[in-house]
Order: structure tokens, then C-alpha cells, then sequence
């Protein structure tokens, strides 16, 4: 399986976890979610090969937490 560059699968998460922080509760009779927050939900999911966003996330993470111990640890060039 190929897997998303790590900056568009970071972007994607930042982009899903913000909508759904700002979403208020769902009301009762409301129709679906925002077709924005559907749309990330199913392109997280065909990135990481899940079937559900909560799995997608977390597999995100996980591709993503390597990436992200990487550049922490990187230590740029000394100037010349």
C-alpha cells in the first residue's frame, strides 16, 4: 500500500481535528455531518486503508510519530 507524504496526512488530521472541535453537539432530527468533515473522514480513511475515521486517526499518528521524533531530533547544518 502506498502511504501519503507525511505533510498532506498531517494536514489532513490538523484540518479533521479542528472541524470536529468545532462542531457543537449534534441535535436530535439534524441532518449529516458537514459534507467538509465527510469529506476528510473518507480521504483519511482511503489514506491509511481503515474503514473507520477513529482507526484512520490513530494510524495517522502512528505513521506520523516517527516523522515528527525525526525533525525534533534533527539538528540543522552549522552555517558556513
Amino acid at each position: 500500500m502506498l502511504k501519503p507524504h507525511p505533510a498532506v496526512l498531517r494536514r489532513l488530521v490538523e484540518e479533521y481535528e479542528a472541524l470536529t472541535a468545532t462542531r457543537t453537539a449534534p441535535v436530535a432530527g439534524a441532518v449529516a455531518p458537514d459534507a467538509r468533515l465527510a469529506d476528510l473522514a473518507y480521504t483519511l480513511c482511503v489514506s491509511t486503508g481503515t474503514r473507520e475515521v477513529r482507526q484512520a486517526l490513530a494510524t495517522a499518528r502512528a505513521w506520523l510519530a516517527p516523522t515528527e521524533r525525526e525533525s525534533a531530533t534533527t539538528v540543522a547544518p552549522a552555517a558556513v
